[in-house]
């Protein structure tokens, strides 16, 4: 089969590969239809390459057709339409019973001080081959993959792999107070959804970004924006439409790749990557190498005794935070990866309407075949034409 696959820091390739198959009760093979490329997958086209082999496979947000199950794989059948969780989960450990999917001590990494492995994302994380693919063996599918109906294209229902549950999650984690104020930096995907999502619950939904399409795409949706090239203090600018005081709460969707800071963690980013992997890995585990202008954003616009919730993924173990501010200010902070099955109940009937009422089929921008899948990173790492969401079709 074909699969995109990592060569390097900055250089993904599609090959040929050997199709995956059946290796325990509990796997299905999925054939894949619509496969996303994700923000977090920039982080291991440019930051996390001391974590991956070369020949590994990308991707963590397809969907497709149940081609072939295991023994042990509950109702799934083949001809199942399935979207598959990024995180792997399966279902009846202690954690998955608390919704805490992501934490699964099934396939929790162990090893490496980890949670639950994720398709397509490092040692770190299991190192399961990912979905950016023809075909894709999927483990503990008794649990895993969310069954949807035939007919709507795959748009409507691809972001339930991780978009929309890691947006929710956002939204959940920042606690805003009825009527409240979210503050949104980063207008990426999950930002998108972020952002929309907390307007559909009814909260005031401000965004900051940089980018025009990202920053149009909100308004289309009904969203506050600052753009952060037109002022000069988007502190201050929050402030301006809160009172004073700043948001209720604040979500930072960028994570490790923010623009702007301090350049220490830029150049620290690079000069790892550079590093063989038997020096680099252990220097990022102790190493403050994010770039972490977004979250202090965050922490500077929420009000006083407000939520900061982190969706963006942050690599470093040491990274310097404002920790005065913080605790002057009584900020909760509330993170972690995503638990995708905890939220589907809430967004699969919202995915199912045909209102679109978080808008699903105003995200993708892109939709590339496989073989062009290092253009798509390309652009989207670069954030060039006016790409905010790539979906690849194998």
């Amino acid at each position: 089969m074909k699969a995109l696959t990592w060569q390097g820091q900055g250089d993904v390739r599609v090959q040929e590969v050997p199709d995956p198959r059946i290796q325990a009760p509990t796997d299905a093979i999925v054939r894949i239809t619509s496969t996303a490329i994700c923000g977090s997958d920039l982080h291991l086209y440019e930051v996390l390459g001391p974590f991956l082999d070369k020949g590994d496979i990308l991707g963590h947000e397809p969907m497709g057709i149940v081609e072939e199950v295991g023994s042990e794989t509950g109702d799934l059948k083949v001809g199942d339409r399935v979207v598959v969780p990024f995180n792997i989960s399966c279902g009846h450990c202690w954690m998955c019973e608390r919704g805490y999917n992501a934490q699964c001590e099934t396939t929790q990494n162990r090893d490496q001080g980890m949670g639950a492995s994720l398709f397509g994302y490092t040692k770190l994380y299991g190192q399961v081959p990912g979905g950016q693919a023809e075909y894709l063996r999927v483990p503990q599918a008794q649990f895993g993959p969310i069954v949807v109906p035939d007919g709507p294209p795959d748009e409507r229902f691809l972001y339930l792999s991780d978009v929309l549950p890691t947006a929710w999650q956002a939204v959940a984690f920042a606690d805003v107070p009825k009527g409240g104020s979210v503050v949104v930096f980063g207008l990426g995907p999950i930002g998108q959804m972020a952002a929309r999502i907390a307007r559909h619950l009814g909260y005031r939904a401000i965004a900051v970004d940089s980018v025009p399409e990202r920053l149009e795409m909100a308004r289309r949706h009904g969203i506050e924006v600052i753009d952060s090239n037109q002022v000069k203090d988007v502190t201050g600018a929050v402030r301006d439409l809160t009172d004073g005081r700043g948001a209720d709460s604040a979500i930072d969707a960028v994570g490790m790749e923010a623009h702007g800071g301090s350049a220490i963690p830029q150049v620290a980013q690079k000069l790892v990557n550079k590093l063989p992997d038997a020096i680099s890995a252990p220097l990022m585990s102790v190493a403050g190498v994010d770039r972490t202008a977004a979250l202090i954003g965050c922490v500077d616009a929420v009000r006083r005794a407000g939520v900061v919730s982190l969706s963006g993924v942050y690599g470093g173990q040491a990274d310097p935070l404002p920790m005065l501010t913080m605790f002057d200010k009584g900020i909760r902070l509330a993170m972690g990866q995503a638990h995708v099955k905890r939220w589907i109940p809430d967004l699969l009937p919202l995915v199912q309407d045909d209102s679109d009422p978080l808008g699903v089929m105003d995200l993708e921008t892109h939709s590339l075949p496989l073989d062009e899948a290092a253009h798509g990173y390309d652009i989207f790492q670069r954030k060039a034409d006016g790409a905010i969401k790539v979906v690849l079709k194998p």
